[in-house]
């Protein structure tokens, strides 16, 4: 029987120790904080549980528009808020372990590390264990980068995964750092009812994400009452008793009661033994993988954060059923981010899949776009949104859907639909042409592909 040896938790490794169980391999996975890691307990899950409460209050300040009345003061109660999101995440964390365990996995609670291809070195509870294995899955996720001039104290200056410590309300929260992360948090703070000051280094929120997309979003954060502040990188932040300041490199300074640092992430890669095992490292720290999760040191895989391909959970998944199927002889789709989806849970949400307008103008493929905004759809005027679109692209004198963006309320679950059109090669046609419900939000995605038709 097969061996393999994961190191961490979370979306990667409890997924590869699923898959491999499966497929009949012995398995045994080590984790020091808890099964689901900081996508479940400190990421992911408190975030968006944290966002819903978000979304909730947003649309009830928006209940007059519907002929319902509502009383003045309804806010959030901070402190049973982030008891939820804390509750939610330990229960989704007990779940997936019952499941690994109900798999027949070993579970190990402590440290490892790669003491080579075979090899792998546990502490747990203060003793030591060399665990023989045929192959290792190092899934060690990245915590928050921080900055030696901002340094977070964990009550007025903060990381994402400090936030759930707060029980009161802030103020005025400044976030620095315009990026998914930061962004989903300013959006979330403002929807509580949060002063909010974005503090963005490019020229807009969300630069790496469809510009149609991030200018709306942009355009929303402002007038829901958020300063942003673009072009305006961070120099340093202090703290003084109850206030913070944000001091700007061009000598300007931002005052709030907290601030989140939202600069980006950091792999878990370090003190593993990894380069000393074969393992190729790149200058960020990230493991370098191919599109079947392979290290170059044979017989170690690698999948998530810590590989930095794309990080988002459900990429991390992948990678590692990706790598298991492949070790254990099932069949393996490599990974194709080109047919990747992916969701922004701002308010409203940003959902994306394949291939982005940017990524397109530079390969030179010539494409058909269209753009459907959700205004004119029946049912997103019956639940009073305003904000949102629709946007396909379509291979010109083909009509193969490559790629698209859905902007409005729920994103993410509508963008199920163009998902499958993009990995199945469907035809904007095909698309066009399956039946949607009168009125559905879906049916802008149908409009959307209608408007791409081609009379040949």
């Amino acid at each position: 029987m097969t061996h393999v040896a994961i190191i961490g938790g979370g979306p990667g490794g409890y997924e590869a120790a699923l898959v491999a169980r499966r497929l009949g391999a012995d398995v045994t996975l080590v984790e020091k904080t808890g099964i689901g890691g900081s996508t479940v307990l400190t990421d992911c899950v408190p975030s968006k549980t944290l966002i819903a409460t978000s979304d909730f209050l947003t649309e009830v300040a928006g209940a007059a528009e519907l002929g319902v009345q509502v009383p003045r003061e309804i806010k959030a109660d901070m402190a049973a808020v982030n008891a939820r999101v804390t509750s939610l995440a330990e229960a989704q964390s007990g779940d997936i372990a019952q499941k690994v365990r109900e798999a027949g996995t070993r579970v190990v609670d402590g440290t490892a590390v790669v003491a080579g291809p075979s090899q792998v070195e546990v502490e747990s509870g203060g003793t030591r264990e060399t665990i023989d294995a045929d192959a290792i899955l190092v899934a060690t996720g990245a915590h928050p980068r921080v900055s030696p001039d901002a340094m977070p104290d964990g009550e007025r200056i903060l990381t994402w995964e400090q936030l759930y410590g707060l029980t009161t309300l802030p103020e005025h929260l400044v976030v620095v750092g315009s990026g998914v992360t930061g962004a989903e948090f300013a959006s979330a703070y403002n929807g509580l009812g949060v002063r909010v000051t974005l503090v963005s280094s490019r020229d807009r929120v969300l630069p790496g994400e469809d510009e149609d997309a991030a200018n709306l979003i942009e355009d929303v954060f402002r007038r829901r009452g958020m300063e942003v502040l673009g072009r305006s990188r961070m120099q340093s932040v202090v703290r003084d008793g109850d206030t913070v300041t944000v001091t700007l490199t061009d000598g300007r300074t931002v005052e709030g009661s907290h601030c989140l640092l939202a600069l980006g992430s950091i792999p878990n890669t370090a003190g593993l033994g990894l380069e000393e095992a074969g393992v190729r490292l790149d200058d960020g720290g990230f493991v370098k993988v191919d599109k079947v999760s392979r290290t170059h040191a044979r017989g170690i895989y690698a999948a998530g954060d810590c590989t930095g391909v794309l990080m988002l959970a459900s990429v991390a998944a992948e990678q590692g059923r990706i790598a298991m199927s492949h070790l254990l002889g099932d069949a393996v789709h490599p990974l194709d981010l080109r047919k990747m989806s992916s969701n922004i849970f701002t308010s409203p949400e940003i959902a994306t899949v394949g291939l982005s307008e940017k990524a397109i103008q530079e390969q030179g493929m010539l494409v058909d776009v269209a753009s459907y905004p959700l205004a004119s759809n029946a049912r997103a005027k019956m639940q009073g949104i305003h904000d949102g679109f629709v946007k396909l692209f379509a291979r010109r004198g083909v009509g193969t859907v490559v790629g698209g963006v859905i902007v409005g309320p729920r994103a993410s679950e509508l963008v199920h639909v163009l998902s499958l059109a993009v990995s199945s090669s469907l035809t904007a046609d095909q698309v066009a042409g399956a039946f949607t419900v009168y009125p559905s939000l879906s049916g802008s995605v149908a409009e959307a592909a209608r408007h791409l038709h081609t009379t040949l």
